[in-house]
This record gives C-alpha cells, sequence and structure tokens, in this order.
C-alpha cells in the first residue's frame, strides 16, 4: 500500500498544558472553538475542540503519578505542542511503512480494539511528537466515565477557522522524506514554505526551511475574521503563536 492509502488524515493537533481550564477563554472566548470530546488517557486528560471548519485542538493536561510523561514534557519544555496525530486505516501497515523509511516506532499498544496507537521516534521525528492512530469507536465500551469540560465563556460570535500546524526543518528533503514519503502528505512548494495536506483533513502541515533555527513547531494559522484581531507572540497559557494563516 501506498503511504497516501495508509494514512487516512491529520486529525488533530495536541498542546501540553498544566491546567486546561487555563486556556478556554482564548480558545473559546476569542477564536470561537466549540468543545467537541474529552477523555482519560494514560498519565493525562484530554479535551478536544474544533474550530469553523473542522480543524481540531486537543488539550493535554497530567494526571495522575508527578512522574508521568506529561509532567516530564512540561518540566523540560514547558507548556505547548506535543504532538500531530494520524488517523490510519491499518496501525501494523503503517507501522511497518515507516520504519522501511528509516524510522523506530516507539509505543506500540495494539491491545485495546477500539485504539490503536504507536509514535515515530521524537528524536527523529523533527522537533515534533507523530501519533499514528488507528480507531474504532464502534468497538468502544458502552459505559465511559464523564470528564466534563471546564466551564466554558460565551464563545466568540465569529469562530475563527485552524487551517496549518506550522513547524521548521533543517532541509526540504529532510521535510519531504517524513510528511509526503513516510505519512503520505501531497506536498506543494511556497517558495521556501512547504505545504503538505491529507484529502481528508481541514489541518495541514506547513515547514518552513532555516537550518540555523530548532527544529519543530513555530505557530498554528488560522484564519481570523475579518472584524476580529488576532493577539501577536506567543499565546501565554498555549505556548505557541496563533498567526493569521497567509
Amino acid at each position: 500500500m501506498s503511504p497516501s492509502e495508509l494514512i487516512r488524515d491529520l486529525d488533530h493537533v495536541a498542546i501540553a498544558v498544566p491546567r486546561a481550564a487555563d486556556v478556554t477563554d482564548f480558545l473559546v472566548g476569542e477564536l470561537g472553538a466549540r468543545p467537541l470530546d474529552s477523555g482519560p488517557g494514560s498519565g493525562f486528560l484530554w479535551w478536544q475542540f474544533a474550530f469553523g471548519r473542522g480543524g481540531v485542538v486537543e488539550i493535554l493536561e497530567p494526571h495522575g503519578p508527578p512522574d508521568g510523561f506529561l509532567h516530564r514534557f512540561l518540566e523540560r519544555q514547558g507548556h505547548g505542542v506535543h504532538h500531530v496525530t494520524f488517523m490510519v486505516n491499518d496501525l501494523a501497515a503503517a507501522a511497518d511503512h515507516a520504519r522501511s523509511q528509516g524510522y523506530e516506532v516507539v509505543g506500540y499498544t495494539d491491545e485495546f480494539p477500539a485504539w490503536k496507537e504507536a509514535f515515530l521516534h521524537p528524536k527523529q521525528a523533527q522537533g515534533i511528537v507523530v501519533q499514528l492512530a488507528e480507531s474504532h469507536p464502534e468497538l468502544e465500551p458502552s459505559e465511559t466515565q464523564d470528564f466534563r469540560f471546564p466551564p466554558l465563556p460565551d464563545p466568540a460570535p465569529e469562530p475563527m477557522d485552524l487551517v496549518a500546524v506550522r513547524l521548521n526543518a533543517h532541509g526540504a528533503a529532510r521535510a519531504r522524506h517524513q510528511w509526503e514519503a513516510t505519512l503520505g502528505g501531497i506536498c506543494q512548494d511556497r517558495n521556501n514554505l512547504l505545504e503538505f495536506r491529507w484529502a481528508d483533513s481541514p489541518l495541514c502541515i506547513r515547514v518552513e526551511i532555516d537550518p540555523h533555527a530548532n527544529e519543530g513547531p513555530v505557530a498554528l494559522d488560522v484564519l481570523p475574521a475579518a472584524s476580529v484581531p488576532l493577539p501577536e507572540g506567543q499565546n501565554p497559557v498555549l505556548g505557541i503563536p496563533f498567526r493569521p494563516a497567509r
């Protein structure tokens, strides 16, 4: 199978924060995102927010013993983008393809019928965690624990669209190997900005090429309503700038 057949879509971008309640004023009150889904994870809790055209941000909050992976991430790097999640049709086949492209696959978990996951080794994935996930919601247990959203402000009347995760890479060939050859994105070269798209995803990956800057997340690109100004600079509670798409 080709990578475009293995990878279904870029599902969401996940941001780690110490406390999810701190982000709702910005995501909902200023950007107009709406609550989508929530639940428990192993060492964390998660809440998903959907934007105007379907782009999704997942908020991760540490939960459980203080030596958990998310506690360690926040202590080491502070709040900010943690990973991007790609939904796949067959996790085993997608993992085998990633290995054939030279990636070490870690955290492979397939004991739960409703959710199987694996990760490209973070040290190889250009400064961001890349999750591969196979989901079968029809196999979810009928009784699940309810994790309610934190108190939410009134949503902004003109919701914004989340359109891209913007990253930096040290070279174009390196970026294309990861996002195109390994993960099946369709690449468009836009004058030193590579844009990778997946047919069923409202989100895309945009990669700036700068061999002197750190690889990894740079910003999240959004389409603001004409009458709504977008705050400049790094968001103080989410640890990543939200920039007008250009």
